[in-house]
């Protein structure tokens, strides 16, 4: 990146350390701010300043936020005693998307994954725990990600909360709507048909 002015270089630089964001596209991105009029570079900036200023974790669900409790904590029209447990912030979008669910949420910030040393003691175990302990819920979903990790940390909390005599469920799974039997993995269809229900 010799042959770009240093500022241009550095901005390169910066904007490749995004995820899924390699040198091309960081020199694409780079090139539209510097095209872009000063206004908008300021606002970009301060829009990045901001968020890193104002963006906390909710205290009672760990959402990310910019006030506290939350929006759907505070709202009063979802149900209380419905607690649905994602791995992450994008997790929570993902799901409000859908408008089906109309519960709380509890965000784990990462899944259990003693490879890269990530145990119990590292997410939100005890707050969920504490949660389940202190209210009246009656169903905990467990929506981590279909992987190993995920599935290790859907059977711990099923483990952890199994004293407290609360209905753990998990997601299911399978197969996607659109798709085609041939082209679905042993373990995809093993969770479908394990998943079946009555039509």
């Amino acid at each position: 990146m010799g042959f770009f002015a240093k500022p241009i270089a550095q901005l390169i630089g910066e904007l490749s350390k995004f995820p899924g964001i390699g040198e091309k596209t960081a020199t694409r991105l780079a090139f539209h701010i510097l095209r872009s009029s000063r206004e908008d570079a300021e606002s970009l900036a301060g829009t990045i300043l901001a968020v890193k200023e104002k963006i906390r974790l909710c205290s009672k669900c760990f959402n990310i936020t910019d006030e506290d409790p939350c929006r759907i904590c505070k709202d009063t029209r979802r149900q209380q005693d419905v607690l649905c447990v994602v791995e992450g912030p994008q997790d929570v979008a993902v799901i409000e998307r859908t408008g089906e669910f109309r519960g709380g949420y509890h965000i784990l910030h990462g899944v259990l994954s003693p490879i890269n040393g990530i145990g119990p003691d590292d997410l939100r175990m005890k707050s969920l725990v504490r949660r389940v302990a202190d209210r009246d819920v009656r169903e905990v979903i467990v929506a981590t990600n279909p992987k190993v990790e995920g599935e290790a940390t859907a059977l711990y909390i099923a483990k952890l909360l199994k004293p407290f005599g609360v209905k753990v469920t998990r997601l299911a799974q399978g197969l996607p709507m659109g798709g085609e039997l041939e082209y679905f993995d042993a373990a995809t269809v093993s969770a479908a048909i394990e998943g079946r229900r009555d039509i």
